[in-house]
């Protein structure tokens, strides 16, 4: 599983032409899952997500964590990321989980990620989304489960 974590100050995602969902400052995560996660990466890889500490403290340090600064976030699934560039041009995504797998698994990062933080919003699995945010910092961390 593979997590894109920017911190944000606002981010939104639109589908169709219509705004779908909005958070204000926390974190936009794209979500990549391959066929090897299990329910049990995903709640590593949200607790992992959640306890970062890349807020900025009183004194300018990243000491906080999203639960610190009442963060929101905005999950977004996203299989590009196990895209394959080794051969040609083309990218390969045989290594991105198969569809209905990889949404059962994004449902269940959505759970657990309610579980936690207050404010938690999504996108549609598979939809033509235009994504924007304004990226704080900018500030992007990439987890990876298999580095973790």
């Amino acid at each position: 599983m593979k997590f894109v974590i920017q911190r944000v100050s606002r981010a939104d995602v639109t589908i169709d032409g219509n705004e779908f969902s909005r958070i204000e400052k926390g974190f936009l995560v794209l979500v990549g899952i391959s066929d090897s996660d299990t329910e049990q990466t995903a709640q590593k890889m949200v607790r992992k997500m959640i306890g970062l500490r890349i807020f900025e403290d009183l004194e300018g340090k990243t000491n906080l964590s999203l639960r610190d600064v009442n963060g929101q976030v905005l999950l977004i699934s996203q299989f590009t990321l196990y895209a394959d560039c080794k051969k040609g041009n083309r990218p390969s995504f045989i290594k991105a989980g198969a569809p209905a797998h990889a949404n059962a698994l994004y449902e269940s990062v959505i759970a657990l990620c309610k579980k936690e933080i207050p404010v938690v919003k999504t996108g549609i699995f598979g939809a033509d989304m235009k994504v924007s945010l304004v990226n704080d910092g900018p500030f992007t961390i990439l987890l990876d489960s298999e580095e973790l």
